[in-house]
């Protein structure tokens, strides 16, 4: 069950990044994962070849442009000082 929320999860966070396109994974019997997109056609397109969860999640996040991480200004000071305690 987490094995699927971890790729749905990174499906739904492809779908945020491309303005609500069409992708959809299929989960297969033995476990395996592979992404599609939609055009409206009858068929959808598949946009890879089944992967294990880690490899299906890592191809997922690279398809679009993520959103850069929010930072807070105190997580920005933290890093400051890390930094500057390296010197």
């Amino acid at each position: 069950m987490a094995r699927t929320t971890k790729a749905s999860n990174a499906v739904q966070r492809l779908k945020e990044r491309s303005k609500g396109a069409a992708y959809s994974m299929v989960s297969m019997a033995d476990g395996r994962f592979f992404l599609t997109r939609s055009d409206g056609t009858a068929t959808p397109e598949r946009l890879s070849e089944p992967m294990e969860i880690d490899a299906f999640v890592s191809f997922v996040n690279s398809l679009e442009k993520q959103a850069p991480k929010k930072v807070s200004k105190l997580d920005q000071a933290f890093e400051q000082k890390l930094q500057n305690a390296k010197k």
